[in-house]
């Protein structure tokens, strides 16, 4: 067998079946608006989950009472501490049968890391709730967005 034969498959000896390689199409999804997500979001939340009463921007003094305790959220700052009242506001909030089902937040592109965010997280893990995040630079599928907020809900 000589360098070009070995190069290019041997010939007629080295014949083998050979399956076609598959080829995955993507589809590229643009990425909405805020406004356009939360819009989704409203959607999806009536139209999946009619059992719940859902509502909008609530304080986390809603959630999780007065609380009057100051949260440490930083290991590395001891003294620093936050009340809940400092908290961004839950975009969704579920509700069933009276009682907190759980908490969905939409995170932007610029507010991942806000502390007013880390404050509402951090009290909704302290009241026992769910709290399920979705950040609007992701495509946030409607299938994808029914799964996962079924598999966190408080039944």
């Amino acid at each position: 067998m000589g360098f070009w034969s070995f190069l290019f498959g041997g010939g007629a000896k080295a014949t083998k079946d050979v399956e076609p390689k598959k080829v995955v199409e993507t589809v590229l999804v643009e990425p909405m608006s805020e406004e356009q997500t939360m819009e989704h979001f409203r959607t999806i939340l009536s139209k999946e989950f009619p059992d719940y009463l859902v509502k909008e921007n609530v304080a986390v003094t809603e959630v999780v009472g007065d609380a009057n305790d100051m949260f440490k959220l930083y290991e590395t700052r001891p003294t620093q501490a936050y009340k809940a009242e400092w908290g961004q506001p839950y975009n969704f909030v579920m509700y069933k049968d009276g009682k907190i089902a759980g908490i969905v937040m939409i995170i932007g592109k610029k507010s991942t890391r806000k502390v007013k965010i880390l404050i509402s997280k951090m009290y909704a893990q302290k009241a026992v709730v769910p709290y399920i995040t979705f950040y609007t630079t992701l495509p946030n599928r409607y299938e994808y967005v029914v799964k996962r907020i079924k598999e966190r809900l408080i039944a």
